[in-house]
Formats: structure tokens, C-alpha cells, sequence
């Protein structure tokens, strides 16, 4: 629901993990958050959240006053699991308000 989103508690790391009913091919994953500065997206293909490996980190631009668009193209790759991890932000708290994956 664009309605909802999801808020850090204040210090960092902080992640949040979603899993997919079954094993999915991914080719790419957009986000948008607010006053995230380092984005770190994991992939797991276990049963279980366990045995996560890195797909992409990148640093966000700082988006005064409006949500941060991001699209990460990737070459097409399986998971189970997806780990956002936020390493930094702009502020104290930050927030998720759309996570995104394309594929089948």
C-alpha cells in the first residue's frame, strides 16, 4: 500500500528481509525509501533467510524533502530471499515505502 511504509528504530545497519513463496529469477529491483545514503541488497536461494550473498551496494543520492528512486538493474539471478541492508543514512531514522522485483 503506498499508504504504509516501513521506519528504522535509529542506528544502523538495519535490514529488512523478504522472502518469495518459491525460488524466483530476478533481472531488476527498485525501491524508493527516504534518507537512505548506503543501500546494500543480499540474495539468499535457501529455504531459510541464511547464506545470504551481496548483488549490489550503492550510495543513494540525498533527496531533500522527496522519496529516493531507485532502480537497480541486475544480470538475471535466482532468490528466495531478499535482504535490504541500510549501512548509512542522512538522518537519524529513514524509511522504506515501495521495494520492487521484476522477473519471473
Amino acid at each position: 500500500s503506498s499508504k504504509t511504509f516501513w521506519t528504522t528504530t535509529g542506528m544502523f545497519p538495519q535490514e529488512l528481509i523478504i522472502g518469495f513463496p518459491k525460488c524466483v529469477k530476478i533481472s531488476k529491483i527498485a525501491i524508493q525509501c527516504y534518507l537512505v545514503r548506503t543501500l546494500r541488497i543480499e540474495r539468499s536461494t535457501s529455504k531459510d533467510p541464511v547464506g545470504f550473498e551481496q548483488c549490489v551496494e550503492k550510495d543513494l543520492q540525498h533527496r531533500e524533502g522527496q522519496l529516493q528512486m531507485e532502480e537497480f538493474p541486475l544480470p538475471e539471478f535466482q532468490a528466495t530471499y531478499l535482504r535490504f541492508i541500510i549501512k548509512s543514512a542522512f538522518d537519524h531514522f529513514v524509511s522504506v515505502h515501495r521495494v520492487m522485483a521484476e522477473g519471473t
